[in-house]
């Protein structure tokens, strides 16, 4: 039994859609044989080619807006944020109505244990400084992978186009958000949003994550601040 099965059996209001990216390995097939254990709360879809995480999980977020959830996020595959994360990001939007997305962040802090190496931690400070400046929103942790919405034609909404970024999706579905509270009346994004420390998170060894990797991701917030954020012109 997977901590997926595990899950599972233990939270009846949570399934999983696993998105393959494409995988060269057996992966697809791993995934599948988890689907015929739990049919109907397992969901395996298949990209042909690798797209890379942006588009995996735009893809994924879709198909779960299409069936009707009453809540949809995302987790990264590694599973550095635990699964019993999940009820306490439910809990958010259960209980505060107003909210549409809350954002896990891994914030060290007694009583927590965050794991992290002090490369990511330090480098991470410096992108989240640098994102929280580009929105122009006092965010903390754009770029922990536990998110979850509040299912809506106006959350959904931010994932209809693909991004014009992979390394900084993340930051783009907030620009995507403030963007859309500017074009029409929708209440203003310090309201809708809603950070949650983690009680735990761990930095996975093997990290993809290098050091020419930074300057790619501020271009990145480059782009995305001249896309959706710069003034239009009167």
């Amino acid at each position: 039994m997977t901590v997926f099965d595990e899950q599972l059996a233990s939270d009846p209001e949570t399934d999983f859609i696993f998105v393959d990216d494409g995988s060269r390995d057996d992966t697809l097939t791993v995934l599948q044989e988890m689907a015929e254990r739990e049919p109907g709360r397992i969901q395996v879809l298949g990209l042909p080619t690798n797209q890379g995480k942006a588009e995996a999980v735009r893809v994924g977020l879709l198909a779960a807006f299409d069936q009707g959830s009453e809540f949809v996020g995302y987790l990264d595959a590694d599973l550095a944020t635990p699964l019993r994360e999940i009820s306490r990001l439910r809990a958010i939007l259960e209980e505060k109505p107003g909210v549409e997305i809350v954002l896990g962040s891994r914030v060290q802090l007694l009583g927590r244990r965050i794991q992290r190496s002090p490369f990511r931690h330090y480098v991470g400070r410096f992108f989240a400084t640098a994102a929280a400046w580009s929105l122009n929103l006092a965010v903390y942790d754009t770029q922990c992978g536990a998110k979850l919405l509040r299912s809506s034609d106006r959350t959904r909404a931010l994932f209809a186009d693909p991004f014009i970024t992979k390394w900084t999706f993340d930051v783009e579905v907030i620009a995507r958000r403030i963007r859309a509270g500017r074009e029409s009346e929708l209440p203003d994004i310090q309201s809708v949003l809603y950070e949650l420390p983690l009680d735990q998170w761990s930095g996975v060894s093997g990290s993809k994550v290098r050091p020419l990797d930074l300057p790619k991701a501020l271009i990145g917030l480059w782009r995305i601040r001249r896309h959706y954020l710069r003034p239009t012109a009167k």
